[in-house]
Parts: structure tokens; sequence; C-alpha cells
């Protein structure tokens, strides 16, 4: 393993696509002028504050079918990372890392296809929110470990138990994953409780979290009719109150 720091750039999982990063390299930039999230939304960051960096994986043991395990590896990661520092976070399907309605981290996932219907080149772009506390108005509910515990961190020391949190489920990965599911399903946002839905044609309904399946597919029974109903990635948004600044 190996990490590369840059000073600024754009995007550090523009630059972590050089085939030159090993397994296991990282790629981390103290200031990001065009981080990137899901959905394609932008990833605010301010310069020296926070963790913003790519790791790349090799998965060529991963089908490309089974592609949301590494995507819930990442998120646990994050998760036990946060718990080190007493901080509570759930998983806001699909990787987003929230302590209650406000998201401390964003991860943005992309894979290359190798041979067999395999993995051969994964970039797992995170934006963990370190000591931040001031954010832009159009982020929606954010916050930072600093707001959570009150006090600011060592950035260096949670890379470090981060990168350990990241290998330790990458490893789970491969020889346990039926543990890495019900690790994953176990830390749900909005897990099991009645929250508001939206389509993407906009209309809104009322339904109950009840899982995801191995596939990705979130699993939410509608109030409406008791039927059990499954979404793939942007078929679905959540419908989160935004908090006054």
């Amino acid at each position: 393993m190996a990490v590369f720091v840059f000073k600024k750039m754009t995007s550090t999982n523009a630059e972590a696509k050089n085939p030159c990063y090993a397994h296991g390299d990282v790629v981390v930039a103290l200031e990001q002028t065009a981080g990137r999230g899901q959905r394609g939304n932008k990833w605010d960051s301010a310069a020296g504050q926070n963790l913003t960096l790519s790791l790349i994986w090799k998965p060529d043991f991963l089908p490309a079918k089974e592609q949301f395990l590494l995507s819930e590896a990442v998120a646990l990661a994050l998760v036990d990372t946060l718990a080190q520092y007493k901080v509570e976070a759930t998983i806001k399907w699909t990787n987003d890392i929230y302590v209650g309605d406000d998201k401390v981290c964003g991860v943005l996932i992309e894979h290359d296809l190798g041979a067999e219907g395999k993995l051969a080149r994964t970039i797992v772009g995170i934006g963990l929110n370190i000591n931040q506390k001031e954010f832009a108005e159009w982020v929606p509910n954010p916050t930072s470990l600093a707001l959570l515990t009150g006090s600011e961190h060592n950035i260096n020391e949670v890379f470090e138990k981060l990168y350990d949190s990241l290998e330790a489920r990458y490893k789970m990965l491969k020889s346990e994953p039926e543990r890495l599911q019900a690790d994953y399903h176990s830390h749900l946002y909005r897990l099991a409780s009645e929250h508001t839905y939206k389509l993407p044609s906009g209309e809104e309904f009322v339904a109950t979290l009840e899982g995801v399946k191995p596939s990705g597919e979130l699993a939410l029974r509608h109030k409406a009719d008791g039927q059990l109903h499954h979404y793939l990635f942007k078929e679905v948004e959540f419908v989160i109150a935004q908090r006054g600044r």
C-alpha cells in the first residue's frame, strides 16, 4: 500500500483511474476542487479540514453481479471508523453515512469489468467530514466528526483508522459475505420505520424500509397497498426534512 498525497486536484477518483496505481494504493487530496458524489452531485469540502480520498482495489474474485457487496464493505468500514470516536452512524442506502438525519460522509464507487464477468479494478471515492464546521448553504444537512464530538481531530489518525477498517471489511467480503450482508442490514438508516419517499416523477409515498436485497435493491413496503416493492439506485429517493442553518 502506498499513499499519494496531492496539495490540490479536481477529483481523486479521476486521478485514481491512472493505471499506475496498484491494489491498496490511496490517492489523497488536501484540497479537491471538483469532487463528485452520487447522482452527479458535487461534493463540498473545505481545504485541509476533511478526508477526500480514493482507494484502489482489484477485487478480481468478485463477480460483477455481486458488486453491491463491495459497497456494503466500504459503508461498514466507515461506520466502524466513526464508532471508534463513539459516533453511532447508520448507512443511508446505498452507502451515504448518516448520524441522525445529518450526512457525515459520501461515497462514490466506480468499477472496471474484467474477464469472465468479474470485477477487475475498483475506485472507492470517500469524502469524510472531519473538522469542517461551516458548509455551503446548498449542502443538505451536513455534519462532521468535530461537530458530532465537540472537538477537532487529527486527520492522519482518522485516515489510519479508516484504512484499517477498510482492510478488515475487505477481508470479510472475501471470507464471510453472509456476515457482511447481515451487518450492513443491521446498520441501515430508517430500517423498520415508516417514512416518506419520492419517485423520479416527483410522486411521494409512505413506506417502511424492510431491507436491501443482495443485488442492492431497496425493499420498501408501501403503506397504501401493503405490498413490498423493490427499487434500484436512482429509482427512489429518501425525503428528508432540511434543518435550518
